[in-house]
């Protein structure tokens, strides 16, 4: 029996490999953007059988955390590898999957406050276009993901919220969804560098970029379109906001799968969550 198990298990790994050797990541791809008057980088995992095929591919858009860039996720996530491993064992649909650098010159995945610096323009006008056209991905929401960690996390979250006709789910991993209220949002401005200009447009961009007034203020019809699962260790400093989010949407009777594990804020416990967001997105893409 031993010995069975252990082929059976090498031949695994060998089938692993050479599975692995025919998917491609690219972690240095550029493009240039007018909205930000400057080059941008992102990475992209094309799946096996990719360059002999000729189909096209669902896509997962999948955001890095601060102090990482565009190859965090190939680097310290083992995307690959992870995802050629699900899609082997049919856990996961083959899907193209596409990184973006949040991180070069400011960090972040939203406009600023008054719209000078204007990357979640970038993404939904420059980027999501040009790497739809130029890889043969399936330009429609059913065939379309989003997920990431920590600040990536919360650029998930809100750019599901913002954009739910893009998107058929959504994968935050331990969000950094804080709470703060709208005298704490003010009083935080200075110490992120924003110098306040006029206060007339503050109210409306809080209520943006809080998880809970963008529950409390969005179409309800539009947040159950889209499928959301939500994943936080027992131990992350960011438990709170999302189980916040969590309760919230719960009372707005919005359906989300919700995960307490063991586990704290780093590369060991996402890699474990990326098999799980992988499966779960797949079963969007999937006829049924």
């Amino acid at each position: 029996m031993k010995k069975y198990t252990l082929a059976l298990s090498l031949c695994l790994l060998f089938s692993l490999v050479a599975f692995a050797q025919d998917s491609k990541v690219f972690d240095q791809m550029t493009l240039q953007s007018k909205i930000l008057n400057m080059e941008r980088k992102y990475a992209i995992y094309l799946p096996p059988g990719y360059e002999t095929s000729q189909r096209a591919y669902p896509v997962l858009y999948l955001l890095h955390g601060a102090g990482d860039d565009q190859t965090g996720w190939v680097q310290f996530g083992e995307v690959q590898y992870i995802a050629d491993k699900a899609i082997l064992e049919g856990k996961s649909t083959a899907m193209i999957i596409v990184m973006p650098d949040a991180n070069t010159s400011k960090r972040g995945y939203f406009n600023d406050v008054y719209n000078e610096w204007r990357y979640e323009d970038f993404f939904f006008e420059e980027l999501m276009p040009e790497v739809e056209k130029k890889y043969r991905i399936k330009s429609e929401k059913k065939y379309r993901a989003i997920a990431g960690l920590s600040m990536g996390g919360g650029g998930t979250f809100f750019y599901a919220m913002h954009r739910p006709d893009l998107f058929s789910s959504a994968c935050p991993l331990s969000a950094a969804l804080r709470s703060s209220t709208f005298e704490e949002f003010k009083q935080g401005l200075p110490t992120n560098k924003t110098e306040v200009k006029n206060t007339d447009s503050l109210q409306g961009y809080y209520d943006r970029h809080s998880a809970l007034r963008q529950i409390e203020l969005n179409d309800l019809a539009a947040m159950k379109s889209v499928k959301w699962y939500f994943d936080c260790g027992d131990d992350d400093f960011l438990y709170e906001g999302n189980s916040m989010v969590h309760i919230a949407m719960k009372k707005k009777d919005i359906p989300h799968e919700f995960r307490i594990r063991d586990g704290a804020h780093n590369w060991t416990y996402w890699r474990t969550s990326l098999p799980e967001v992988l499966s779960f997105v797949s079963d969007t893409f999937r006829q049924k």
